[in-house]
């Protein structure tokens, strides 16, 4: 059965836009399109295994055909009209396919992870917003806030130049790169935010109040004093681990009813660039890097507060310098695949390495460009006494920290989960 614009039918049936659910249409697929539009059997050019085939077949499902045309597919009488309306509203609504969801496979399996996430995304879905601009957002029973500034869409080269000064052979070849409007955090997460995970009394909470919350996984008591002396209140959280930041934004979604998650490599250079070309968002000339950068030469060996440098075009703060900031991204030594990309994310296999960005106050000025990339490493556990090392602490990793990011627009429940327990992997 050939889909070729569904959502012509929603003029056929009466169907209103609505927020169809995938896993209610996937059934539908399956049984009565898929067996004849699939990569082995593509019937009349289509192929329904995944969203980019469906997109790239010979009738995608798209809006281009009138009311009535002998071309409209499915046809009246194939399917029950509750299936024909169920499929028109999900067409009319954008067709939603879930990321990596492939007709066919076995779904995933259903773990308690899995459904916390499902749990989770009840709360956040339906939270896509029409009005991008920048907010507070204010933790519920206390007074403790964090600002969100809004980063529009748009391309950009990802990497830097061989002719830039400082420039790394993993910061290259350059490409062009996609990525979608999203939300990212004014500042660096500071302690007043994280403490509340690490430690459920600060976070204006009793056990019991919110079993969704409860139910998601918080770091172990530290067995050192985790800021190191360098300060608290309003200074940037660090030393976490990649799983631990993921977990953190977790709860902070369940919180606060909206979607959070770590940026993608990509969404945190564009974010970092806000529109320019050069090697930092302050032009080229390192030598006015003081007034923008907490670094070596002016940290007096420790992290500052956040905010007291001045911002980049888009408002955002210590993007270069104070702390390195966690990416989503598993990193790539040998640098990155040329050719266009849209919203790129490398999803990591192993613990070793991931992406951070950034650069740090113990870092020189080279370590801080737009384009500067650092993977992680088993030494920033080395002096964790723990056996086996710590799943939420890198004790040696005291200039490491995150930075928020909200897209605009909200995943899925899977996309959710893969996003928020990607970090955790054996030593």
């Amino acid at each position: 059965m050939r889909i070729a614009l569904l959502t012509t039918l929603a003029a056929l049936t009466g169907a209103a836009a609505s927020a169809a659910d995938f896993a209610e249409v996937r059934p539908i697929l399956e049984k009565a399109c898929f067996q004849c539009h699939n990569v082995n059997a593509p019937l009349g050019g289509v192929v329904l295994d995944t969203a980019e085939g469906a997109k790239a077949s010979a009738a995608t499902i798209a809006p281009t055909l009138e009311p009535g045309s002998p071309k409209l597919m499915p046809p009246a009488g194939a399917l029950p009209e509750d299936q024909r309306k169920l499929l028109a509203e999900w067409a009319e609504a954008g067709a939603d396919w879930p990321a990596g969801v492939v007709l066919g496979e076995e779904p995933p399996e259903e773990t308690d992870e899995r459904s916390l996430a499902k749990a989770v995304y009840g709360r956040v879905s339906g939270g896509d917003s029409d009005e991008v601009v920048r907010y507070t957002e204010q933790i519920p029973k206390t007074n403790v806030t964090f600002e969100m500034a809004p980063i529009p869409g748009g391309e950009f080269l990802m990497g830097s130049p061989e002719s830039e000064e400082g420039r790394g052979e993993a910061e290259g070849p350059q490409r062009k790169v996609k990525v979608e409007p999203f939300w990212m955090g004014v500042t660096e997460v500071t302690w007043d935010l994280y403490r509340m995970f690490m430690f459920a009394e600060a976070g204006a909470e009793k056990k019991g109040d919110d079993e969704v919350v409860d139910a998601i996984s918080r770091p172990t008591t530290p067995y050192v004093e985790m800021s190191f002396g360098m300060g608290v209140e309003g200074y940037p959280a660090i030393s976490m681990t990649q799983h631990a930041a993921q977990k953190f934004t977790q709860w902070l979604s369940a919180k606060t009813g909206r979607f959070y998650r770590l940026p993608t490599e990509a969404e945190w250079e564009y974010a970092c660039r806000a529109g320019t070309t050069t090697a930092y968002s302050f032009g080229d000339d390192p030598s006015v890097i003081d007034e923008y950068a907490v670094y070596w030469d002016n940290s007096d060996y420790k992290y500052a507060k956040v905010g007291t440098k001045k911002p980049n075009p888009w408002g955002l703060h210590d993007m270069h310098g104070n702390v390195m900031e966690w990416t989503l991204d598993a990193y790539t030594p040998k640098g990155y695949e040329p050719g266009d990309a849209d919203n790129p994310w490398v999803k990591a296999k192993t613990l070793y390495p991931r992406t951070a960005r950034g650069g740090s106050w113990n870092d020189d000025p080279d370590k801080l460009r737009c384009a500067a990339r650092v993977g992680s490493d088993p030494e920033w556990k080395m002096q964790d006494p723990q056996l086996p090392k710590s799943v939420w602490y890198l004790t040696d990793a005291q200039g490491l920290g995150m930075r928020l990011v909200r897209p605009v627009k909200t995943p899925s429940a899977d996309e959710m989960f893969e996003y928020w327990n990607s970090g955790l992997a054996p030593e």
